[in-house]
């Protein structure tokens, strides 16, 4: 959708969101890819890349024990993906695999003490990134920001299952 040229008579004007182009849902993703990056250029020089540092932040999220499976579902991700990574970040030393007590064919997932002291400057480093992203914001713009993308993952999910359930009906009849 365009925006009315100067001098029109439109008397009905176009929101904001809706003059983002391409669309405001590609502005998300290059934000999610800008913060991504940013985030991996800060911290480069401990050796992590973008899979790392993110496998060892969503691990602290799990919490330490977590099996190799639940962090492969928590990150979105397919085990043999995540198994490359955890290969990586266990020849570093940052993680130790640790078969479960009741599930022999699972592995729990532990941080290393060096993978602790790891983590401890990745959070510091992920946090200094987020500080100087949210410049410009206060605590009201950030929570309505928050709500806002809340909101449409919800919605984005709602579509999902409304669209898989058409399809699923429109192949039975």
């Amino acid at each position: 959708m365009n925006a009315p040229s100067p001098g029109s008579d439109s008397t009905q004007e176009i929101p904001f969101h809706e003059q983002i182009k391409p669309s405001l849902g590609g502005q998300v993703g290059r934000v999610h890819r800008l913060w991504r990056t940013a985030i991996t250029s800060a911290v480069r020089s401990l050796d992590m890349t973008e899979s790392r540092w993110t496998v060892m932040v969503h691990l602290e999220k799990l919490g330490e024990g977590c099996t190799q499976q639940m962090l492969a579902s928590e990150l979105g991700i397919e085990m043999p993906s995540l198994t490359r990574t955890l290969n990586q970040l266990e020849a570093q030393q940052l993680i130790a695999r640790v078969p479960h007590e009741t599930d022999k064919r699972a592995r729990c997932l532990w941080f290393t003490e060096q993978g602790r002291q790891c983590l401890t400057q990745l959070t510091e480093r992920i946090e200094r990134v987020r500080a100087e992203l949210y410049v410009g914001f206060d605590d009201e713009a950030l929570n309505a920001f928050a709500r806002a993308l809340l909101q449409l993952e919800d919605n984005a999910s709602a579509s999902i299952a409304r669209s898989q359930a058409e399809y699923q009906r429109s192949r039975q009849g």
